[in-house]
């Protein structure tokens, strides 16, 4: 018996030995260094807190951390996510993006395409609304939308684009659209959540795709008119944005628009027709009854202050540039429009 105790107490005597040996010659994580925080922040843009947390996680490895952080963000942002769900948002951007503008050039012959899309993403505050990553995501949603949008048979031009697809969609990025999509619409939403910590939501889109018209005259093209009201520089977005579809109709169509003079002179009346469906209480194209609330019985306000009506305004302007004679059908016509303010009752 006395012999069993004394193996046994030996036993938990070198046990403890070995652990104390463990802690004396052990070699505990280094603290994470200025340099490789701010690496990882650069690379992420996370906080100072949480690129130390993520490298005393991971050992100061930094591709270690990247997924570290990857992991955590998802994590964080479904529990965020759920958290926020009941929140109103009233906050946020329209965001317009315009691939393709139609018929230019020799490109006039045979039509030419149209390709955009118009999106409202909506946060809480509009502290976030302002936030630089969540500008960028409203353009990169309004950029997938345009982007993998398919032509149809629709009569109409301007569609609804549905929401669960574009939310399913891969994220396409519009400063960098080569480069390979690392997350989807709902999940890069998701993301912003964790790192703003407000409810964002996508709260409606819509596309523009037609293509060239084929078999069919070259005196006919299609162009694309937008405006935001309330961007910053050059940002793709604001508070209010008009998306336009303008028809073209002219035997000189296609020699007219070879001309830089006349492309710019275009470029100014579309963006003026779009600042005047942005800026009015514009609500259908056409009116014979004088309703101002039709963009054709306004006084066109948006092109040098001009104060005939809009629908009298092209048709001097498709005149003087020579698109139609006296007694001729043509011209330059606004066919469709949407427009939109952050905040709307959609029905």
């Amino acid at each position: 018996m006395m012999a069993q105790f004394l193996r046994s107490s030996k036993r938990s005597h070198a046990s403890t030995f070995l652990r104390f040996g463990q802690l004396c010659y052990s070699t505990a994580p280094s603290k994470p260094s200025l340099q490789h925080v701010a690496q990882l922040r650069k690379l992420t843009e996370v906080s100072i807190s949480k690129a130390r947390e993520a490298l005393s996680q991971t050992n100061n490895d930094i591709q270690q951390a990247l997924e570290w952080l990857k992991n955590d963000l998802v994590a964080s942002g479904i529990k965020k996510a759920a958290n926020v769900q009941g929140r109103e948002t009233r906050e946020g951007l329209v965001s317009v993006c315009v691939l393709s503008g139609g018929s230019r050039g020799k490109t006039a012959l045979g039509g030419g395409g149209i390709r955009a899309a118009m999106v409202e993403l909506n946060c809480e505050t509009d502290f976030v609304g302002r936030n630089t990553l969540f500008g960028q995501l409203a353009a990169d949603i309004a950029h997938t939308a345009a982007f993998i949008t398919e032509p149809t048979d629709s009569s109409a031009i301007i569609r609804s684009c549905s929401l669960d697809i574009l939310n399913d969609a891969p994220l396409l990025s519009q400063n960098n659209p080569t480069s390979h999509p690392s997350s989807t619409v709902s999940s890069s939403i998701r993301d912003l959540i964790a790192k703003v910590g407000e409810k964002v939501s996508l709260k409606r889109a819509v596309t523009v795709v037609q293509n060239p018209f084929s078999g069919q005259s070259t005196n006919l093209g299609l162009r694309l008119a937008s405006y935001l009201h309330g961007s910053v520089g050059s940002a793709p977005q604001g508070r209010i944005g008009s998306l336009a579809v303008l028809a073209l109709k002219s035997p000189e169509l296609a020699h007219r628009l070879e001309s830089e003079t006349f492309v710019k002179d275009l470029e100014r009346l579309e963006r003026a027709l779009a600042r005047q469906i942005a800026g009015f209480n514009t609500r259908l194209i056409k009116s014979s009854d004088g309703d101002e609330t039709a963009l054709y019985n306004q006084p066109f306000m948006m092109l040098g202050g001009e104060n005939e009506p809009v629908r009298m305004v092209l048709e001097k302007w498709s005149k003087r540039q020579g698109l139609v004679r006296d007694g001729e059908e043509g011209g330059i016509e606004v066919l469709e429009f949407a427009k939109w303010s952050v905040g709307d009752v959609v029905e």
